[in-house]
């Protein structure tokens, strides 16, 4: 049976969450409010302050939605409870990145400066400090969101093995490799 799927969720103080007779899950609080449709084969049960997603069977399709979907809530009540925060570090001469509003300038090395207009889930705040690598702070309540802003920003230009120059997360280890000049010997 699923470890995963089995494991109850308990709901913080200040948030709510609700199930319709169509099987849509809406989880409000402090930082927002989300909702995720559910198989509706599977049973989602509120009492007592926590949440659990139950089965109907042990075949192979609801083994796998039934871990699914309970993570799924599971993250949407961390989410609106306390929120999800990533950091990245743009690592390179002359990289620079840029927040005014929804909108993010990042400057990469390319002969143009590049603009990236942010969903308004996503609080975007860029940090500058001499003798540091600039860095880009993102919040959001919506993990997946905040996951695909990321990987977006991340793809414009990614780490690369030899310098390790790029955008990476702060704390992110970059396996570096020896360039032409030391296995020239």
């Amino acid at each position: 049976m699923s470890r995963i799927g089995k494991a109850p969720i308990e709901i913080p103080a200040g948030v709510t969450v609700t199930v319709d007779k169509d099987n849509v899950v809406t989880v409000k609080g402090p930082k927002g409010t989300l909702t995720q449709n559910v198989n509706p084969d599977l049973e989602v049960k509120v009492e007592d302050g926590h949440l659990t997603v139950t089965r109907p069977s042990d075949d192979r399709e609801h083994r796998a939605q039934h871990g699914l979907y309970r993570a799924l809530i599971h993250n949407m009540i961390v989410g609106v409870s306390t929120g999800y925060r990533k950091e990245m570090e743009l690592v390179g001469v002359g990289y620079r990145a840029a927040a005014t509003g929804q909108v993010l300038e990042l400057s990469l090395g390319y002969s143009h400066a590049i603009y990236i207009k942010l969903p308004p889930e996503v609080k975007v705040e860029a940090k500058s400090e001499r003798n540091k690598n600039p860095l880009i702070i993102l919040e959001s309540d919506d993990k997946q969101l905040l996951g695909q802003v990321c990987a977006k920003i991340r793809s414009l230009r990614k780490p690369e093995p030899y310098k390790g120059k790029g955008i990476k997360f702060v704390g992110e280890i970059i396996r570096r490799k020896s360039g032409k000049s030391a296995s020239a010997k």
